[in-house]
């Protein structure tokens, strides 16, 4: 690789669910302004061919490194495995911790149709989406590879604090998350680390649109907006490559809304 002088070169992000959406969105935006990226995700024959590409069209335009590594982070022998194999070449060299997975159970708490949602739907969902972000995290931590200002983002939802349709494993996770990113944002300070959550607008992401009536989510959303559209990917990666800069070092234990305003309604 040529030598690379853009504002975060030598430095690394991890990118758990990084193939589309707001993993990917970052992954790109990052990679434009010189950070080297291991994105993490999970996705079936052609479609993981075409995040490759991708990925590589990326790293290439930008000059950077960009590992993908079509694993399940969820797994703890994978996760172990690729810790092992990550930190070659790599301590103190990651910038960010991006947890950006997308994985639930969307069910109904009560019904007489059947496919009711468990507590073990329940459990699995909350891991997916909220602790796992704690175990990467320490386990990052434990092989060096955070540099001296390091960041966790998260990704929250409105979802945590409303009754969406089938939504309930996700916004006990979601919930649970955000008082993951309290108590994280506290203990992992004398480590260095700047803990944050961003509660993203309503996107038409692959995630949203499993969730049951999303059209009417979207519907409400761009109503309530007060730009009158979308969140988009980008919106978010723009400001988590905010949060990845030297200027917001101090911005820690937040739970930051990248919508336009339409939570304001």
């Amino acid at each position: 690789m040529q030598n690379n002088t853009k504002q975060f070169s030598g430095l690394w992000t991890v990118i758990l669910g990084g193939s589309s959406g707001f993993g990917f969105a970052t992954a790109e935006k990052l990679a434009s302004h010189g950070m080297n990226v291991a994105v993490l995700y999970r996705e079936m024959g052609a479609s993981d061919k075409i995040v490759k590409q991708k990925l590589t069209d990326i790293a290439t335009t930008n000059n950077v490194e960009i590992e993908a590594h079509n694993i399940n982070a969820l797994d703890e022998t994978v996760r172990n495995n690729f810790i092992s194999a990550f930190v070659a070449g790599k301590k103190n060299k990651v910038r960010l911790l991006l947890h950006s997975i997308a994985r639930g159970n969307l069910k109904p708490l009560a019904g007489d149709d059947g496919g009711l949602l468990s507590v073990d739907d329940i459990q699995l969902t909350t891991y997916a989406m909220a602790t796992s972000m704690l175990d990467w995290a320490r386990d990052l931590l434990t092989a060096e590879v955070f540099c001296a200002d390091a960041r966790v983002i998260g990704l929250t939802s409105e979802g945590s604090h409303k009754y969406w349709d089938g939504y309930a494993a996700v916004s006990i996770a979601k919930a649970s998350l955000e008082s993951l990113n309290t108590y994280m944002a506290v203990e992992l300070a004398p480590y260095g680390l700047k803990t944050n959550l961003i509660q993203a607008g309503v996107t038409a992401t692959p995630s949203l649109k499993r969730i049951p009536e999303s059209d009417r989510l979207i519907e409400g959303a761009t109503q309530r907006n007060p730009f009158k559209r979308l969140t988009k990917p980008d919106d978010v990666a723009n400001v988590i490559y905010l949060l990845c800069t030297d200027e917001a070092a101090w911005i820690n234990g937040s739970v930051i809304h990248v919508d336009g305003g339409e939570h304001c309604r």
